[in-house]
């Protein structure tokens, strides 16, 4: 399995718009095919960092994930909207 831990920072003004992207593609990811958890979270003390937690079956089902048109539509989205940082581990 591979988990992947994605924070992201974002300005006041823009934390709607990169949540409502967000949601859209944890909705999205959770159909895809080996995707064993996709979840988003908020801080409880930093209003501006989100965490996207991600479990996959293996790295054939991440990269097929990360060839899908949601995660090319939305990705670039929260690029644009907040900073991103990702850290992936083998599990």
């Amino acid at each position: 399995m591979i988990r992947l831990n994605v924070f992201i920072r974002t300005a006041a003004s823009e934390r709607a718009e990169l949540l409502r992207a967000a949601k859209e593609l944890v909705a999205a990811s959770r159909a895809d095919e080996g995707c064993i958890a996709y979840d988003l979270f908020e801080s409880a003390t930093r209003p501006d960092v989100l965490m996207i937690c991600e479990t996959w079956r293996d790295a054939e089902a991440l990269a097929a994930h990360e060839r899908t048109a949601h995660f090319a539509a939305l990705v670039p989205q929260l690029k644009r909207l907040g900073e991103l940082k990702a850290e992936k581990f083998a599990c």
